[in-house]
């Protein structure tokens, strides 16, 4: 991890330098203009999903270099959090800024008395951090994607019976 990083709240003069952020991890697909990812952080942003305490950057020299964003989902209908999505600028991927950033998120949810954290995801790079696959849990999928990609970090508010289906926020629902 670099001594030199900072990781710190998002703010709304945040929202340029991370939408071009996500579209450089992501890459802006053939025939759009912008990556899913900067569509759905916008989206999120838009519907007031977006968690503000737990959506994080990372910054070296000023420069936003990392961004997670987490927003209000739900669990068993009950508030839940859905996290993602994570980017990092490429040329610095793999120098744990994305590890700060995640850590920076599952501390801070701890704090805030979330019972979980739920990601769709890489389970050998999110297992790292704890998570498992979430029907393993009792926590339900919202789509079609494979289990082992679905996944969940139960936190120490977490209760067995507060397991169900999971539902992100509507910006996922509005991905095409």
């Amino acid at each position: 991890m670099r001594d030199d990083m900072v990781i710190r709240r998002e703010t709304p003069d945040d929202a340029a330098a991370t939408e071009a952020l996500h579209d450089a991890a992501f890459g802006v697909p053939s025939g759009r203009s912008e990556s899913v990812e900067r569509e759905l952080l916008r989206a999120l942003r838009a519907e007031g999903s977006v968690i503000d305490e737990l959506t994080f950057v990372a910054e070296l020299d000023g420069q936003v270099v990392g961004h997670v964003v987490c927003s209000r989902g739900s669990l068993a209908g009950a508030p839940s959090v859905g996290l993602g999505p994570i980017g990092v600028r490429p040329d610095l991927q793999r120098q744990g800024i994305g590890a700060a950033l995640m850590m920076a998120v599952v501390a801070s949810a701890e704090q805030q008395a979330e019972p979980a954290l739920v990601l769709l995801g890489d389970p050998d790079y999110y297992g790292f951090f704890g998570f498992v696959t979430a029907s393993g849990l009792g926590i339900g999928s919202p789509g079609p994607w494979g289990d082992r990609y679905f996944q969940a970090l139960t936190l120490r508010a977490w209760r067995p019976e507060m397991a169900g289906d999971f539902r992100y926020a509507p910006a996922f629902d509005a991905l095409g």
